[in-house]
């Protein structure tokens, strides 16, 4: 069972239906997460608000557990489900690239479009830029095609990397989450106490 449109449960025509609802969900989760805020955003680089954290950890960890669950009790075959070739090397580079603007501008390409929704004028310049760095990457695409699509390990998981058994790896995952939740809170505090007290 499951996916729905590959096994012909729903036909292909409701993919677009679908991704809108879907969409409209994620974007108002966003909104109520204050994820519109490059306040909140940015402030896990800097200690004192780790609501991405733990937004994104807990999504993690729901759709991890969710997924083995689903595959147990054999509502979902894991093997349908797209996994997204690994590019080791551009990918790095471009994890870096993005994480510097997510601390420049305050945004992700998401959240951003949350701002934007909201009438916030900083989500509008960072949409903007954006949109001009995709033309500009579309342009110069040519020059470095044959980077981007370098260091191919194909459809790869860190089980199939590690050979740990996908229910360690969410116990694991889960573990960590719980440490980042309890340790988060912690320097949350101390942070926002330092800027109480030297705050002028």
């Amino acid at each position: 069972m499951c996916p729905l449109i590959p096994n012909g449960i729903i036909s292909s025509g409701w993919d677009f239906v679908i991704a809108i609802i879907l969409g409209m969900a994620f974007g108002f989760i966003l909104e109520a997460s204050g994820f519109s805020s490059a306040r909140n955003i940015v402030g896990v680089f800097y200690g004192y608000n780790f609501v991405v954290l733990r937004v994104f950890f807990t999504a993690l960890i729901v759709a991890m557990v969710g997924l083995l669950y689903f595959d147990y009790f054999g509502w979902l075959d894991l093997s349908k489900i797209f996994i997204l070739p690994t590019y080791l090397t551009p990918m790095i580079i471009g994890g870096v690239v993005m994480g510097v603007g997510f601390i420049m501008g305050g945004f992700c390409p998401g959240t951003s479009f949350t701002a934007v929704a909201i009438g916030k004028i900083d989500g509008i310049v960072f949409t903007i830029g954006l949109y001009f760095g995709i033309f500009i990457f579309s342009e110069a695409f040519p020059l470095f095609g044959d980077f981007y699509t370098s260091g191919d390990l194909g459809n790869v998981t860190i089980t199939d990397a590690t050979g740990i058994p996908a229910s360690w790896v969410a116990m694991g995952f889960t573990v960590v989450a719980l440490a980042a939740f309890w340790g988060t809170m912690f320097v949350e505090k101390r942070v926002r106490k330092n800027m109480t007290e030297y705050k002028f």
